[in-house]
């Protein structure tokens, strides 16, 4: 029998933020990961303080913006690598109505850091009326950030390669299989639903697609944003996604998706490109747009961390640190992200 002090359950950005705050403390730990690449893994990896449609922030972004900065130069110290790409965004405007809402919210106190008022004209895009650059956003190397935690984890003898079987674990006991332990946390995105300990955590489905195109004229080493994120992928592509849909939930490539990618490119790109892969995943979000975090009713070394939603990196990365202290020092949850908040 192998002793940790917590399993973790899910291997997307929930899990790995969540592993990172163990190896920080130097908790023993192993990570269940079924080798599918998770919503995280194939997630667009934008770090961005503002809702681009309305030109609004939102809860805590500041200190996201910098409790992940300051995570990411820890994960360096052992992985070798900061996955933190410094390219900003860049938010092409549809109008001149769009400029004046971009000037008047940047004189909010908590958008003035994040709204740059000096625009910029871009080139190769189309982009008449200018483009508004979103300071401190930023891009994680999504792909270096997985492989990296990953070979980690290996190296560290700390990851399982095999799908989670709910059937063999004994929360009385504090096992499971060939472990036992102190404490088990549940990073499933929308594998939760088929938790039985969890079943009724309150997650949403939302598919997302993106598309991968070979460019024939090349664009700013930035990441432009209209509808969607351009930005460069690596072997000669670039990224553009993704959508949102809470309705057509089937497990394969919606083709109307891939046309609303291809028609909202065609706006601001007008040369050739060509659609090399198409990928989509399911984000776990959540009405209020809020992660759930909590401990189990009656089983209280079974834990949730879910819902990250669209924001995946910065709400994994901040709420790890709040959950570790709940369950080490019994620091109490943000109410606004305790599972308790949708409970009569």
């Amino acid at each position: 029998m192998r002793n940790v002090d917590y399993i973790i359950v899910g291997d997307g950005y929930a899990g790995l933020f969540f592993a990172h705050q163990l190896i920080k403390n130097n908790k023993s730990f192993v990570i269940f990961s079924e080798g599918r690449k998770s919503a995280s893994q194939i997630s667009a990896g934008i770090i961005n303080p503002v809702v681009l449609k309305k030109f609004t922030t939102f809860w805590k972004a500041q200190e996201q913006i910098d409790f992940l900065k300051d995570t990411l130069e820890e994960i360096a110290s052992y992985t070798g690598e900061n996955y933190l790409v410094e390219k900003s965004i860049h938010r092409i405007f549809h109008d001149e109505n769009e400029q004046k809402l971009w000037l008047k919210k940047s004189e909010n106190e908590d958008l003035s850091a994040f709204l740059d008022k000096k625009f910029e004209s871009l080139n190769v895009v189309k982009n008449d009326y200018l483009s508004g650059k979103v300071s401190q956003s930023a891009r994680l190397n999504v792909n270096g950030f997985f492989a990296g935690l990953f070979s980690y984890f290996e190296k560290n003898d700390l990851l399982v390669k095999e799908k989670f079987d709910y059937e063999k674990l004994n929360p009385s006991e504090a096992t499971y299989t060939d472990f036992s332990f102190k404490n088990i946390v549940f990073c499933e995105g929308m594998g939760v639903t088929q938790n039985p300990y969890f079943s009724d955590v309150a997650v949403i489905p939302n598919k997302g697609h993106h598309i991968k195109v070979k460019l024939s004229e090349a664009v700013p080493d930035i990441t432009i944003k209209k509808k969607h994120f351009l930005f460069p992928a690596g072997n000669g592509l670039h990224f553009y996604g993704g959508t949102y849909d809470r309705e057509q939930l089937h497990h394969h490539i919606d083709e109307s998706a891939v046309k609303q990618l291809v028609s909202g490119l065609s706006e601001f790109y007008s040369y050739d490109f060509e659609v090399k892969e198409v990928h989509f995943g399911f984000r776990p979000t959540v009405k209020d747009r809020r992660p759930i975090i909590g401990r189990h009713e009656s089983l209280k070394n079974l834990y949730v961390f879910n819902g990250m939603g669209a924001r995946g990196i910065l709400n994994g990365c901040f709420f790890s640190k709040n959950l570790y202290d709940f369950i080490e020092k019994d620091m109490p949850l943000h109410e606004e992200v305790s599972a308790n908040r949708f409970k009569s």
